[in-house]
């Protein structure tokens, strides 16, 4: 039996209306994408449409060697797209409704499940806002009993508080940025900056998670396991380029580490580098393979496990 992390969400397009050009994305994409950078050979569950872009999703991944078994097509849907405009400077984001991975079906998982031992599930929350593919992750986590890797990517106005709650009581590890922190934190009597240490333990007891993970972008992020201190880890300073996909290659590092069980303050600080050097290119996910051989190598310089 094949082992493998289980990657569940969108695949879409970034469309920069004024540069008149896209840009292959979805988190849980670039998440499966530096999965298979390293080494690992993780299993995407998603749905593209019957259009061109679809049939360009399917041949990328399969040129990257990313597992095409799990992609379902849609002969009524087009490919998931995300139009950006620059409004005042700031992106702004217009996320079209009823897209292929909306529509993520179960019964056509089943049969390929079985033959896999899935140590991890990694979900965002956008693929979740249509009931199909809701219903679709709730039959695979209690087919499939295994934990979950929760990276939460709050889109208005495509998540609602009762949702995104249920979601966070079933994750095991839970990564949030300092924004999403504080719309979680709105419901703790404790949730101001004086006491944040405590904030974090409250929230990891009532959510009963192993790990909460929280990144503060170019000032670093922290790491909470209930009843204990919370380990912090600074940024290494760079010139950016292109912060766009930072996020899941930081989350693609810590599962790495979750699965191969490094301490975790290895599993943060090769989060951090890693998210860093993306930062340094222009794109969310590179396309030469030495770019994932250097990063490890460089891994093994800076801290041995």
């Amino acid at each position: 039996m094949s082992i493998h992390p289980l990657i569940f969400g969108e695949v879409l397009y970034d469309i920069f209306e004024a540069e008149h050009k896209k840009i292959l994305g979805g988190a849980p994409f670039n998440v499966a994408w530096h999965l298979q950078g390293f080494g690992l050979k993780p299993l995407m569950i998603s749905r593209v449409g019957l259009d061109k872009e679809g049939f360009e999703i399917q041949e990328i991944m399969q040129n990257w060697g990313l597992s095409t078994t799990l992609l379902q097509q849609d002969a009524q849907h087009p490919t998931g797209q995300v139009r950006i405009q620059l409004q005042a400077g700031m992106p702004h984001f217009e996320i079209p409704a009823a897209q292929a991975y909306d529509y993520i079906e179960f019964q056509p998982l089943l049969n390929s499940l079985s033959n896999n031992q899935i140590p991890l599930l990694y979900q965002g929350t956008l693929a979740l806002r249509n009931v199909t593919s809701r219903a679709t992750l709730e039959i695979l986590l209690e087919l499939l009993n295994c934990p979950i890797f929760l990276d939460i990517n709050l889109r208005a106005p495509w998540w609602e508080k009762t949702k995104l709650e249920n979601q966070i009581h079933q994750a095991t590890w839970l990564k949030v940025n300092e924004v999403e922190l504080e719309i979680i934190a709105l419901q703790f009597k404790t949730a101001s900056s004086s006491k944040k240490e405590e904030l974090l333990e409250e929230i990891c007891q009532f959510y009963q998670l192993n790990i909460l993970i929280i990144t503060f972008g170019d000032q670093g992020a922290w790491l909470k396991k209930p009843q204990q201190p919370v380990l912090k880890e600074t940024a290494p300073m760079i010139k950016v380029i292109d912060t766009v996909g930072a996020g899941d290659a930081f989350s693609a590092v810590c599962i790495l580490g979750l699965l191969q069980n490094w301490p975790h303050e290895v599993l943060l600080k090769r989060a951090l580098n890693f998210a860093a050097l993306i930062c340094q290119i222009q794109g969310a996910i590179p396309t030469d393979r030495n770019f994932y051989s250097q990063a490890q190598a460089n891994w093994t310089l800076d801290c041995k496990v």
